[in-house]
Parts: structure tokens; sequence; C-alpha cells
């Protein structure tokens, strides 16, 4: 492709080598080759303008970065949003996408939000993939990218692939830092949603208004004007429910509320009624006049909401609604959210999952509560940490959350990258009860747990979900060491409860 075809494309008016030829984008100096389009972005840790020589050397034929920059040897495409008008750009090279795709956002829910949109896509006999912490999942794979959101040349690149390869449906996550970051331009979003709001990454936003603004940006500038914005409404009169919706009106879509709202609302899906069930729940949700009664066979209110949510995306998208509602009883638990790992030698469940916020961890215990049997003497376990160089102002909130409805609370490691694991423990420990435990190494805090759960008892272990490693150290000193939490949580409980599997 020509350089000026796609900064016409883009909206970008210059006219300096307009007719070299284009062969690629990068924002790693070290995947540049002739012909390369470079985005020269500075970084929180890394400034990829100080090698910007190195990417002309490789073979880069355009630099996009910040007025004032030098750029000798290439065409200086120079901009004072150089992330935004990178991607614009590249939007441009990586096509043809997908004709129906969906974002969401929100602090909980993403993951599992998109990858039931997907699923609930595919029983209404369509070709669907979803992006996000998962991977990219596609019909017939699944392929882990390490990000929530990944950097817009894979983003881009990910979704041309899907195309190609017949997929005309995709759902991806729109993190805070993606949205921020500019890593979701430049292709046509059908659809977004917004799930819920909570504290969260405040070591990256300034405050909660500013996150917020990061969030919003799915609804004001990367979503197409006149599409469905699905905003997830829990009953519980939040200011954020309420400023999200007002958002999207003012942004010019279309407002559709899914959640706990009145009878007589106007209300895209209703959830009437929940009842708790041995392995899932009953979920009565009234749509244009007519109840469906689904049983959905996942476990807690959220997971409800994930799915009244998904549901809600495939609709907006062309997806017949009684289809898209009776696909909701077969959907697959995601991984690491409120996984069943094991029954225990005793046996009591030990649940799995990813909640990391003091909000994700009340909704996780709140889902398993009522499957504790507490006629029986039953005791809900809850084993979990907090992460280092993450927002530390919300670990005391997290003891206190995991505090309020565990009857045993396990604090450990999550991942501790840089920070002393002791001082974390610590910041938890202020927020947790006085009976609260504390146990450094999660594999044996895992295995406590389980040697204490009877047979009437569950045991949620939370933090880190899916992940398949622990990282320790930050830098140069950065060590991730193998850990997955179902997987420890099978050895130990083969073990017969002791920490000692391995």
């Amino acid at each position: 492709m020509k350089l000026g075809n796609l900064a016409q494309r883009a909206g970008l008016p210059f006219e300096e080598g307009t007719d070299l030829s284009v062969t690629g984008f990068a924002i790693d100096h070290r995947k540049v080759a002739p012909g390369t389009v470079f985005g020269a972005f500075q970084g929180l840790t890394f400034n990829a303008e100080d090698v910007i020589p190195e990417a002309i050397a490789a073979g880069a034929v355009a630099i996009v970065t910040r007025p004032g920059v030098t750029v000798e040897g290439a065409v200086h495409i120079a901009s004072d949003n150089p992330r935004r008008d990178f991607a614009r750009l590249a939007a441009g090279f990586f096509t043809p996408v997908p004709p129906h795709i969906v974002a969401v956002t929100g602090t909980n829910g993403k993951t599992s939000t998109v990858e039931m949109t997907r699923q609930i896509w595919r029983m209404c006999g369509e070709r669907a993939a979803s992006i996000g912490t998962l991977g990219v999942t596609t019909p017939d794979e699944s392929v882990s990218t390490g990000l929530t959101t990944p950097d817009i040349v894979t983003f881009l690149s990910n979704m041309s692939g899907l195309a190609r390869e017949g997929v005309s449906h995709v759902a991806y996550e729109a993190s805070s830092h993606g949205l921020s970051q500019y890593r979701n331009e430049g292709i046509s979003v059908s659809a977004a949603a917004f799930t819920n709001f909570s504290r969260d990454h405040l070591d990256y936003h300034a405050d909660m208004d500013d996150y917020f603004s990061a969030k919003m940006r799915l609804f004001s500038e990367v979503v197409k004007p006149g599409a469905a914005a699905i905003i997830w409404d829990g009953g519980d009169n939040s200011e954020w429910t309420r400023r999200a919706a007002e958002h999207a009106m003012s942004s010019n879509l279309r407002v559709l509320i899914v959640g706990k709202v009145g009878s007589g609302s106007n209300a895209f899906l209703r959830l009437v009624d929940r009842k708790a069930t041995q392995l899932g729940q009953t979920i009565d949700v009234e749509h244009e006049g007519r109840v469906f009664s689904i049983k959905l066979p996942l476990i807690g209110e959220y997971q409800a909401a994930n799915a009244m949510v998904a549901a809600a995306l495939a609709i907006a998208t062309g997806s017949d609604a009684a289809q898209a509602l009776d696909a909701i009883s077969r959907l697959q638990p995601v991984r690491g959210r409120i996984e069943r790992a094991v029954i225990s030698p005793a046996g009591a469940p030990v649940y799995v999952d990813y909640a990391h916020t003091p909000d994700a961890l009340a909704a996780a215990i709140a889902a398993l509560r009522p499957h504790v049997a507490r006629g029986q003497g039953g005791r809900l376990i809850t084993v979990f940490g907090a992460g280092g160089d993450r927002d530390p102002g919300k670990r005391e909130a997290m003891g206190a959350a995991a505090s309020d409805k565990s009857d045993i609370v396990i604090v450990t490691d999550d991942n501790p990258r840089g920070e002393s694991p002791a001082a974390i423990r610590a910041d938890i420990m202020r927020g947790a009860a006085a009976s609260a435990r504390e146990i450094g190494d999660r594999r044996e805090a895992i295995g406590e747990a389980i040697s204490l759960a009877g047979e009437h008892d569950i045991v949620l272990v939370a933090g880190k979900g899916h992940e398949q490693g622990q990282i320790i150290g930050a830098g140069e000193n950065m060590r991730v060491l193998p850990f997955d939490d179902v997987t420890v949580a099978r050895e130990c409980a083969a073990a017969g409860g002791s920490g000692s599997g391995s």
C-alpha cells in the first residue's frame, strides 16, 4: 500500500513521501523491516523516540512521533497524539476485518462477557471469536496474548487474520489501559458494553474520574455513532452506571439497559428473578414483554449479569433474541472464573477465581455463599493475596471484603513483583478480621485451606484465576515461576490436603 493512500484514509494530511510503499507497521524497533511505518511513543519505562535511528537503519520508511523529534532518513509524520494517529494509519493497512465487532469495558466481567458472547454467537450459527485476557479464542483454537488488550499492531493484525479465516463476529475486551493508549482504534465497532465500575488501576490512572474517563473513550471515540451501548444496571443506583448511560447518550449511541430494574421499565433485558441451584442458577429474563426462564449452569449473580450482557450484545448485532437467550443455558465455564478445580478428599468443592479487586472478591464470595451448607455447619474458606507494584490502596479493602462474608480467611502471596511480599500481606491484614491467617507460600496456603475443609465447606482461591505463573521481582530480577491455582489445588487435594503436592 502507498503511504499517501493510508494517510488519506486516516485523515492525516501531509505531502512528503506519499508514494512510498508500506509493507507493515511496528511499535517495537526490533520488528522493523524495510517498508515499515514505525510508531515512536513515550512510555512509562521506555521512550521509543530514543531508538528512531535504529528503526530507520532497519528500513522504516516513516516515523509517527511528536513534533520536534529529530527524524533523519525517513518521513516524519508529526502528531500531537502519535498513538492515535499511528493506530488510524495502521487500520487502513490491516484489512479486511470482521463485519460484526463488539467491545466490552468495565472493571470486572470483561473476560467472561466476551467469551460468553462468542459462545452465544457460535450457538446461533455464527463463526465467532474473542480477544482478551485469555488470548484469541477462535472457532478452532486459542492463542494466548498475555495482555487484556494487545498492542495496536497485534490487535489489528489479529482482526484481519480472523476475517481472512472466515470469522464474521468478534468480541474484545476494552481495558482502560488499552483505551487510553489507543490500542483499539480504527475499526468499526457495532456495539459496546459497560459491565460495572469500581476501584482498580489507580497505580496508572490519577484518580477514579480519570479511570472512568478512559473507559468512556469506548463510547465517545471508538464505537461508531448510532451503535448500541449495553449498560448493566445492578439496581443499586450506582453513580457510575448513571454517568455511563449519560455519556453514551451524549455520544449519540442507542442505550440499552440490562439488569435488575423495576417492572414497567424500558430495560432491554430485565432480570425478573434468580434462584440458586446446586450446580448453577435459574434466571427469569424479560425481553419485549416475554419472560424466558433459563437454567444457567454457572454459579453467582455476577455470572448471570455477564450472561445477560453477552446475550444483549448478540441480540444487538442481529442474533435472534429467543435463540440467544436459550443459548445462555448451554454456556460453558470461563477459565479461572468461578472454575471448580477439584473436590477435596473430604468432599469440599474448591473454586478458583480471578477476583483481584475488592468488588470482584466480594462478588465471588457472594456467588459461592448460597451454596455453603450453613444448616450443616458448612463454612466458606477464602484464600487470596494482592499483586505488587499495583494500586496499594485496594489491599486493605480486599481484606475487609474477604472477612465480611467468609468464615475462614487465609492471606497469602499473589504476584509480589518488586515489592516485599510480607509488606503486601501486612497491608491486606490491616483490613482483615483478627481471625484471618497469614501464610505467605501460596501452595502451602491452598493446601491448608483444603485440609481445613469439611464435606459441607467450600474453598475459594482468588486472585490469579487463569494465570500460569507467579511473578517474583521486577526489572532484570523478575522471574515468572510456574504456578497454576487449578493445578496446585488438584495436587494438594491428591496429597490429602497437604501443600506438599508437586
